[in-house]
């Protein structure tokens, strides 16, 4: 693999290249820490499916989608509230993020919109997120082989085993639209998605055809390290591929074997010929469950469970959304505080670099 190169990875004929399989996942996610699949199990036609849902729901009225608000715990709709560290200015775009939960007490139960306000929404994207929770199992498996943890590490960890109890689950369908620079000329520097690395444990991502933007650059090698080269390499959309990256969750769960990589979106130009008006794309993130006590196999961070490493990436990434709304995300037990006092987990890694540091790494 050349330096920089997202490979495509084959998902064909599984069951009898399993380990193969394997082995190229392991190469990419160590080396580059991203790689699309192909020939995998979701159909194009599912994939528009969603694209022609996604539609649907942000054509309403924003008085309409701001009825499911953001609610603090990473589900529900915001409009432009997403400040990366990198750039101090929220991304131009809005989302609305699905969970599983489905109890009256749950996190979810009030981010669905109305049967009434968006007919066939609930059911259809439930349907979707089910499918593409199903590939991710397959991924999982194989990533948790190649690290030296048991097959069902990240399943057990993100997925109930019975699924009876769907509020400790934090796994996302994460639906975005990218605002139209139609007649704007935005520059180099101005960004539909600042520099960022996920903070899940895989991240699988659908792109529209001809909707162009999403780079990567390779560089991180411990999850407590935000620096980073100067190569951004683009990421062509090929129609029914899905573009996978390994998040801050797993690179901690790894030992840092695994590397979750800076990514961001540009915004179109004028000068290229770009495609200069909506852009959407859809995202599944692979979220370590509430109650899942993440550690490598050689312990080289402290143990904290996946609702206290979302709570501190919250904090950095929404802190303004939060404060603004009162809203209150999980909690963090002091136990966790003090063990991980030297890593404090970020919306784009871990932005504490080393014990004894003078001060906090910027976030890139």
């Amino acid at each position: 693999m050349s330096d920089n190169q997202v490979p495509a990875i084959s998902l064909r004929d599984f069951a009898n290249r399993r380990e193969e399989i394997k082995e190229e996942l392991i190469k990419a996610s160590s080396e580059i820490g991203f790689f699309t699949l192909v020939d995998h199990s979701i159909p194009v036609e599912h994939i528009n499916a969603a694209f022609d849902l996604s539609a649907k729901f942000f054509d309403l009225p924003l008085e309409v989608k701001q009825k499911t608000p953001w609610n603090g715990k990473n589900m529900g709709h915001e409009y432009r509230s997403q400040i990366r560290p990198s750039t101090g200015y929220a991304d131009p775009k809005e989302s609305i993020q699905l969970g599983f939960g489905e109890s009256e007490e749950g996190d979810m139960i009030k981010c669905w919109p109305a049967e009434s306000d968006c007919p066939g929404f609930k059911e259809g994207a439930k349907g979707f997120m089910k499918e593409v929770q199903t590939l991710s199992k397959q991924i999982l498996e194989l990533l948790a082989e190649g690290v030296g943890l048991p097959t069902n590490t990240f399943i057990e960890g993100s997925i109930c085993p019975d699924e009876s109890d769907k509020e400790d689950s934090m796994s996302t369908l994460r639906l975005l639209k990218y605002h139209s620079c139609e007649g704007q000329d935005l520059g180099e520097n101005y960004f539909r998605a600042g520099a960022h690395a996920d903070f899940d444990i895989l991240t699988l991502l659908f792109q529209k055809f001809g909707q162009d933007g999403l780079e990567v650059c390779p560089g991180r090698s411990i999850s407590t390290d935000f620096g980073y080269g100067d190569k951004w390499t683009p990421i062509k959309i090929t129609e029914g591929a899905i573009v996978c990256n390994i998040g801050d969750q797993l690179m901690r769960w790894s030992d840092d074997k695994l590397k979750s990589t800076f990514h961001r979106v540009t915004a179109p130009s004028l000068k290229r010929g770009d495609y200069m008006g909506d852009r959407y794309s859809i995202g599944f993130f692979n979220q370590a469950r509430k109650s899942a006590n993440m550690q490598g196999p050689l312990k080289s961070y402290p143990p904290i469970t996946g609702a206290e490493f979302i709570a501190q990436a919250m904090q950095r990434n929404y802190q303004a959304a939060l404060t603004a709304a009162k809203l209150q995300t999980y909690e963090i037990s002091k136990e966790t505080e003090e063990a991980n006092k030297d890593y404090v987990v970020s919306g784009t890694g871990v932005s504490a670099a080393r014990k004894g540091a003078a001060s906090l790494v910027a976030a890139a």
